[in-house]
């Protein structure tokens, strides 16, 4: 199958992906202030990033939750793209590129993320994803970002001061 058939048969557009967002805050985090406009677009697909959040830097009073567009295809679990969602709500929550009070030094400290699902009934849809992504993520990667030629192994460089050939 090639990429454009997978992403142009999908109903995972922008308004797709700011009611699912809606969704979330209303079923998980209602007790989070949105202290700030909260936007959610697709990005640039990336093999490793899911997803990120990120203040706007045309309005830095603007939170944005950027997705890996790869989520469009349908091939791919809706539980998956929520648990990405709400990994970057729980940083928003968190006070990470948000106006809300910082709640710790790094993002990820001391399995925070996971502890978060937890607290909010969430630990199955998070190691639901963590296992689909380690049984699938590969090879929609190589769907999506094909190897066209094998690299040819590059010789290292002589020492500046070794005679070249």
């Amino acid at each position: 199958m090639s990429k454009k058939m997978l992403i142009t048969g999908s109903s995972r557009d922008q308004e797709w992906l700011e009611n699912m967002l809606a969704d979330i805050w209303y079923k998980y985090f209602r007790e989070v202030r949105q202290d700030n406009d909260v936007r959610i677009v697709y990005g640039r697909k990336a093999k490793r990033r899911l997803g990120s959040i990120s203040l706007d830097r045309k309005d830095m009073k603007t939170s944005v939750i950027t997705i890996n567009p790869i989520y469009q295809d349908i091939e791919i679990p809706e539980f998956v793209v929520e648990a990405t969602i709400v990994h970057e709500m729980t940083h928003y929550a968190h006070g990470f590129n948000s106006p809300l009070e910082q709640k710790q030094k790094h993002p990820h400290s001391g399995g925070v993320i996971r502890r978060e699902f937890a607290e909010r009934g969430l630990e199955d849809l998070y190691l639901q994803q963590k296992q689909w992504l380690k049984d699938n993520w590969s090879g929609f990667v190589m769907i999506y970002f094909p190897i066209s030629k094998p690299r040819t192994p590059r010789r290292p460089a002589a020492p500046w001061w070794m005679p070249k050939i």
